[in-house]
């Protein structure tokens, strides 16, 4: 059955009146005359007129319409799609992300909800289903295929095979998400075998997660069927992809911003295999960065052709996830184009959804619909045992040299550093002048009581602490400080909220961001949430924290542990490399 929502059960009416449309025997709904068309098959530019009926593209040539818009000499290019993203990192609710990236031209996305599902389970996939439907922007879905990321942390659910094989049947769930647990493929698990192979009967796609994997790796990843990956952060890794038959998804996104690295791996040969996607960008940067537009204006920066990339940009992704509808200006395709007055700096005017104008000049216009409720067990989802300031202690015996987490600026990946460290009666005490806090990870799912301590460089905060529930995968609570009393005050802070993120200095709350569905998302509008992280980035200057990257987007990943090199989860410090468990003492 075709995934493409628009041509679900098509009535042979329906069918009948694009023909009459194509061949002239009727006026097209819509037409658009003088614009140059960009060809994405061919690489080059069409003088002709769009017809447009019923939400799709109908003929390209000379038509009349019952609607004429005059595009004056401007450009008609497919829209964009994001191949890969997780609604949630944008903090807002799908609804409320559909009115920040349709103006900057995206009006097709591919959605993994693996962060929620790590929290609710097929509660928090349900719950994005439902609250994605009937909106101008397409909102496919890949079914997480890890939750746990991971057996060395603990979430809010574990789901099987046999908790997503439901998921399937939807019209807009395209396969199974980025699988991260690479050990588990290689040793062929038998839980994550059964995941595989659901996929691959079904004949869906299945995403990849290669972070850090060799080319022996990327061997086993491709035999098992997956067939993208966006965790490439170098020419010879992307180049090693695309020689085994992967599409390499080329990433830019709020932390990880890979593109200027990838870039020059795409030809004219392979840009078919080469698609954009954001994974984890921040409402603030999609505002007024973008989205996939701003992937699209980057490659053009760095040499690409300009109807290349935006190729990359909608044809390359819609043949990815076989959406054999999307991504072109042509008969038989969705009508989602964009207008566009300069094609250099991809300066967008109009944006269309099935033939619907969506947005113009950066401006949302379409009608705004009702929230999705979320169900009770969405809106409390800490539930934590209290936090000890003894609870907080890394202890030392004899030595003071310690394994510590260094952050890459603007990257998902850290250095395993050993160091030493000061040490007071057998504890660490964070440093300002090492640049050595403390970190924290406690688990907020099921009252375990499991609480991982580590210690961290180049988070750069001079005063108080951070502390947030979004915290990749497990999302649970993630905290860091040069004290223990400002940190014990974050948690509890974090605790009333209901989740969120939240700023604090001598124990008083500098700034905060409540978001109560899951600890992910807010229930606010786009707004108020953009006003309240404002006011958390006056925050972080007022703790005087690094500007060379976002300290809470940073702080987010430092509980991820399939991303090399040390990370920490609620178990403990966690050395990706070895895949296992260590001790924070060296």
């Amino acid at each position: 059955m075709s995934k493409d929502q628009y041509k679900q059960n098509e009535s042979k009416e329906l069918l009948k009146s694009k023909i009459d449309a194509a061949a002239k025997r009727r006026k097209a709904e819509l037409v658009i005359k003088n614009g140059k068309i960009i060809d994405v098959f061919n690489q080059e530019l069409i003088d002709a007129d769009v017809a447009i009926q019923e939400g799709v593209i109908v003929g390209i040539g000379e038509y009349e319409g019952e609607q004429v818009i005059d595009a004056n000499g401007k450009y008609i290019s497919p829209s964009f799609i994001d191949s890969h993203v997780h609604i949630e990192s944008s903090m807002v609710t799908p609804k409320e992300f559909a009115k920040v990236v349709l103006p900057h031209g995206v009006t097709t996305i591919i959605a993994d909800p693996h962060e929620i599902a790590n929290v609710a389970g097929i509660e928090g996939i349900q719950y994005m289903l439902d609250s994605s439907e009937n909106l101008p922007l397409n909102i496919y879905m890949m079914v997480p295929s890890c939750v746990p990321a991971t057996p060395f942390e603990h979430a809010g659910a574990i789901l099987k095979a046999e908790d997503l094989a439901p998921f399937y049947n939807h019209p807009r769930v395209l396969g199974l998400g980025e699988v991260m647990d690479y050990p588990s493929v290689y040793h062929g698990d038998k839980s994550m075998l059964q995941k595989l192979n659901d996929a691959r009967t079904l004949g869906v796609k299945i995403d990849g997660h290669a972070a850090g994997l060799d080319i022996d790796a990327i061997n086993v990843y491709t035999t098992a069927g997956i067939k993208t990956d966006h965790e490439a952060i170098s020419a010879s890794e992307a180049k090693n992809r695309l020689q085994r038959g992967m599409y390499l998804i080329i990433r830019q996104g709020s932390v990880a911003k890979d593109l200027p690295q990838l870039i020059n791996v795409v030809t004219d040969k392979n840009a078919r295999r080469c698609l954009f996607g954001t994974d984890d960008k921040h409402i603030d940067d999609l505002i007024y960065e973008g989205s996939i537009n701003h992937n699209v204006k980057l490659a053009i920066q760095h040499g690409v052709d300009p109807i290349n990339a935006i190729q990359m940009a909608s044809l390359s992704a819609a043949e990815c996830y076989g959406l054999k509808h999307k991504g072109a200006i042509a008969p038989g395709y969705d009508a989602d184009f964009l207008i566009l007055s300069d094609l250099t700096h991809v300066e967008i005017d109009e944006v269309y959804s099935a033939g619907k104008r969506v947005a113009q000049n950066g401006k949302y216009l379409h009608e705004d619909i009702g929230e999705t409720n979320p169900i009770n067990s969405l809106l409390s989802s800490i539930q934590m045992k209290e936090v000890t300031p003894e609870q907080l202690q890394i202890k030392f015996k004899e030595s003071n040299i310690a394994r510590v987490i260094e952050i890459i600026p603007n990257s998902l990946i850290t250095k395993h550093l050993v160091e030493e460290v000061e040490v007071i009666n057998d504890c660490f005490q964070p440093s300002i002048e090492r640049d050595q806090l403390k970190l924290a990870v406690i688990e907020r799912h099921h009252q375990t009581g499991h609480i991982g301590l580590g210690i961290v460089k180049g988070l750069g905060i001079q005063k108080g602490a951070l502390a947030t529930t979004i915290a990749h995968d497990s999302h649970n609570i993630i905290v860091a400080g040069t004290n223990d009393r400002d940190m014990l005050f974050a948690i509890e802070k974090i605790k009333e909220m209901g989740g969120g993120l939240v700023i604090v200095e001598n124990e008083k709350v500098i700034a905060s961001l409540a978001l109560p569905i899951a600890g992910l998302l807010s229930d606010e509008p786009v707004e108020k949430v953009y006003t309240e992280l404002m006011n958390l980035k006056k925050g972080l200057d007022f703790i005087e924290a690094s500007k060379k990257f976002n300290p809470f987007l940073t702080l987010s990943f430092l509980a991820l542990p399939v991303i090399p090199d040390l990370k920490l989860t609620d178990m403990g410090l966690f050395d990706v490399k070895k895949f296992k468990h260590v001790s924070v003492q060296a």
